[in-house]
């Protein structure tokens, strides 16, 4: 278990000045001081009439180009992305007594990865892909059973590829927030958003 003594206070001296780097050291200090899921986060969108939805999803890989998750476009939160891509990521590690804020846009990665991605995931996980329809209204439980034992079936020793409505999603950010616990509530917060006209990141500070 992890102790938020182990942790250090976050200073602008201290931190990276790239945010993705960041972002990367604090990821590192989650998955192996707590070796919990650290690649879980809330993210949140909204509907053509602005009313917010959030939940929880893995991300699965992120460089400096940005956050990849995949799901199902036709699911409530993929068509609410068609409709606005703009978007916020959560991620929370409360062992670290940390937070990181990311707000940007999400939009559809190229199939060849998403394909490559597909096949990784264990069969069982491919053939819930393929007969879900995430967020539509089913009559019961029984409903996804009998229809997972039927496409079961029907592609044994059959190859499970892709299907067109399951995708990646690139979230591209504008903006990240480090929260770091302190005592007597006088957190840490540090506020990185980006320059277009010095096409750099500028850091600051909130007060908590």
């Amino acid at each position: 278990m992890c102790n938020q003594t182990d942790v250090y206070p976050l200073k602008e001296s201290n931190s990276d000045k790239n945010p993705f780097r960041q972002f990367s050291l604090w990821y590192n200090e989650a998955v192996q001081k707590c070796r919990e899921q650290a690649d879980a986060m809330v993210l949140a969108t909204t509907d053509e009439e602005g009313k917010p939805s959030a939940r929880v999803v893995l991300m699965k890989t992120f460089s400096e180009e940005g956050f990849i998750f995949y799901t199902n476009s036709l699911s409530r939160k993929g068509m609410q992305i068609s409709f606005n891509p703009n978007v916020a990521l959560l991620f929370y590690w409360p062992l670290l007594a940390r937070q990181v804020r990311i707000e940007g846009q999400a939009g559809i990665i190229g199939g060849k990865e998403s394909d490559e991605y597909f096949i990784s995931r264990p069969r069982g996980s491919r053939i819930s892909a393929l007969i879900s329809p995430q967020s539509e209204v089913i009559p019961g439980r029984e409903y996804l059973e009998k229809r997972y034992k039927a496409t079961e079936a029907g592609f044994k020793g059959r190859k499970i590829s892709r299907p067109e409505f399951w995708n990646g999603y690139l979230v591209i950010p504008e903006c990240f927030e480090f929260w770091q616990g302190r005592e007597n509530r006088l957190h840490d917060r540090l506020i990185y958003t980006y320059d277009d006209i010095n096409t750099g990141w500028v850091l600051k500070r909130l007060a908590p």
